[in-house]
C-alpha cells in the first residue's frame, strides 16, 4: 500500500475514533429553566421524541425542570454538573439577558459548552378569543384610559414577553401589569380563565388554542408575517415602531466536556436537523432553522448578547453587567 493511501486511510480511521470517543450508557439529562408548558419544556420533549423516533441516541432523554431566577436556577445546576457528560441544556435568550440584569445570576452562558444553536423563534401578542380587543391599537387606548389595571401573564422580568412590554409602555405611554409565572401552561391558564388580558406566546405553545378558538392574535412580534397569520400585522405594521425583540433556543453542556463529547452531541443535533419529523416540526411551529455548531455558537453569544443590551436599555431597564 502506498504510503500516502495508508496515511490517508489511518486519518480516516482516527477521525472515526474521536467521533465515537463518546456515547452515552446512561439515560440524558435535559434541563430546562421553564416549567412544564414553557418552551422550553414543550421544545426539549419534542426534540427527545424525534431523536428517540429518529434512533439518533442510544439512550432516552428525560427533561428536567429547574425554575427559579428566570434562568439562573438551571445555569447554575448545569455548573454543578461540570464534566458530566450526560447531562445537556436548553437554553434560550433569557440565559443571556438575565446575567445582564441580574447582580445574583453567578452563571453565564458563556460559564457553560456551548453545542448548537437550534432554532430563531418568532412571538405572537394575543388576548382570549373572547376579549373586547379586536386589534393591538384597542388593547392600548383601553390601557392609556385604565392605567395599570389590565394585566398581561409571561416569564420572568428579563424574558421576551416583558421586554415587549416594556418596549411598548415607552413607545405608547401606556401602562399594564406584567404578572410572572413559572410555566407556560400556568401563563396560558391565567389567560384562558380571565385572570390576565394579554400574553407575549411564542406560536409553538399558542397553537393548540389558536386552532381551537381561544385565542385571538393581535400583532406578531417579527420582521415579517408569518405563513400561519398572513392576515396578522408585525408590530412595525401595526404602527408601532419597537424592535423585534428576537428569541433563540439551542443546547449547552455543563464546562469541561471533552471535545469528544463536544463532537458527539454536535452531530446529534445535526443529523437531527435534516429529518423530515424535524423539518414538519419547524414548518408546524412558525420556527426559523437556525443550526449553528459549538464554535458558531460561541460567536452568536457576542452579537445576541450586544443586540439584547441596547434592546434592554431602550426599554429602560437597568443593566449591572
Amino acid at each position: 500500500m502506498a504510503p500516502k493511501i495508508a496515511f490517508l486511510i489511518a486519518l480516516s480511521l482516527a477521525g472515526s475514533a474521536f467521533a465515537q470517543g463518546f456515547k452515552p450508557t446512561r439515560p440524558v439529562e435535559v434541563v430546562v429553566h421553564t416549567g412544564p408548558g414553557g418552551g422550553s419544556d414543550v421544545l426539549a420533549r419534542a426534540v427527545a421524541a424525534m431523536i428517540e423516533k429518529e434512533n439518533l441516541l442510544p439512550v432516552r432523554m428525560q427533561v428536567v425542570n429547574k425554575t427559579g431566577g428566570g434562568s439562573a436556577v438551571a445555569a447554575a445546576y448545569l455548573a454543578e454538573k461540570a464534566g458530566d457528560q450526560n447531562t445537556i441544556g436548553f437554553f434560550t435568550g433569557v440565559w443571556l439577558t438575565t446575567p445582564l440584569t441580574s447582580n445574583s445570576a453567578k452563571v453565564t452562558l458563556k460559564d457553560l459548552t456551548p453545542v448548537a444553536r437550534l432554532v430563531l423563534e418568532p412571538a405572537l401578542i394575543a388576548v382570549k378569543a373572547d376579549a373586547p380587543y379586536q386589534t393591538l391599537g384597542d388593547f392600548i387606548a383601553a390601557a392609556k384610559q385604565n392605567p395599570g389595571q389590565l394585566k398581561q401573564s409571561g416569564g420572568s422580568v428579563t424574558s421576551r414577553d416583558n421586554v415587549v412590554r416594556q418596549l411598548l409602555q415607552k413607545a405608547t405611554g401606556a401602562r399594564w401589569v406584567f404578572i410572572s409565572f413559572p410555566g407556560g401552561g400556568e401563563r396560558i391558564a391565567a389567560l384562558l380563565g380571565g385572570h390576565v388580558d394579554l400574553m407575549v406566546i411564542e406560536p409553538e405553545e399558542a397553537g393548540e388554542h389558536i386552532r381551537a378558538g381561544n385565542l385571538r392574535v393581535l400583532a406578531q412580534v417579527s420582521d415579517t408575517r408569518l405563513r400561519g397569520f398572513p392576515g396578522v400585522p408585525t408590530l412595525k405594521q401595526a404602527g408601532y415602531d419597537v424592535p423585534s425583540v428576537p428569541q433563540v433556543r439551542g443546547v449547552v453542556a455543563p464546562p469541561g466536556i471533552p471535545a469528544a463529547n463536544v463532537a458527539y452531541w454536535e452531530d446529534v443535533f445535526l443529523r437531527l436537523t435534516r429529518t423530515a419529523s424535524w423539518k414538519k416540526y419547524l414548518a408546524d411551529n412558525q420556527f426559523e432553522d437556525g443550526y449553528l455548531n459549538s464554535a458558531g455558537l460561541a460567536r452568536f453569544y457576542d452579537e445576541f448578547t450586544g443586540t439584547m443590551r441596547g434592546i434592554l436599555q431602550e426599554a429602560g431597564v437597568k443593566i449591572v453587567r
